[in-house]
């Protein structure tokens, strides 16, 4: 089977950071950085464009297995894309009281940090980390 894409570079955040032009964006992406090793206990890693934390091991039934982060974001153009592997029915109390966003198929979408209330969006992380750690163990 073929390997992911998207691997594990050994990039440092910092120059992770200083690639992106806009300040407001370097900006958001340093902050949600922070926020993100502090509530997951994990380092920054990048995996190709994505800043992953913590790491874990999956094989699916068909056989095919890799490695990837256990959650992370993105800087995009328009908008900050967490990895968090969340949806509305488990966290819907989180959701509803977090401010503008959007939600994808486990990912949420931020136009700017500055959109989300900093309390639930720390619980969102905590609680969605935890879960993919409970799901991946070791």
């Amino acid at each position: 089977m073929a390997a992911n894409k998207t691997q594990e570079t050994g990039e440092s955040f910092e120059s992770f950071l200083a690639s992106i032009a806009d300040p407001v964006r370097r900006a958001d992406a340093r902050a949600l950085g922070e926020t993100m090793t502090r509530v997951t206990g994990e380092p920054p890693a990048l995996w190709g464009k994505i800043v992953g934390f913590g790491r874990c091991h999956y094989r699916y039934e068909s056989g095919r297995e890799g490695d990837w982060m256990l959650s992370g974001f993105a800087v995009r153009a328009k908008e900050l894309v967490l990895y968090l592997g969340c949806d509305a029915r488990r966290n819907g109390d989180l959701l509803g009281r977090l401010g503008r966003h959007k939600m994808g198929k486990g990912c949420l979408y931020l136009q700017r940090l500055s959109d989300a209330d900093p309390a639930v969006l720390e619980e969102l992380i905590a609680r969605s980390h935890a879960a993919a750690k409970a799901r991946y163990p070791g």
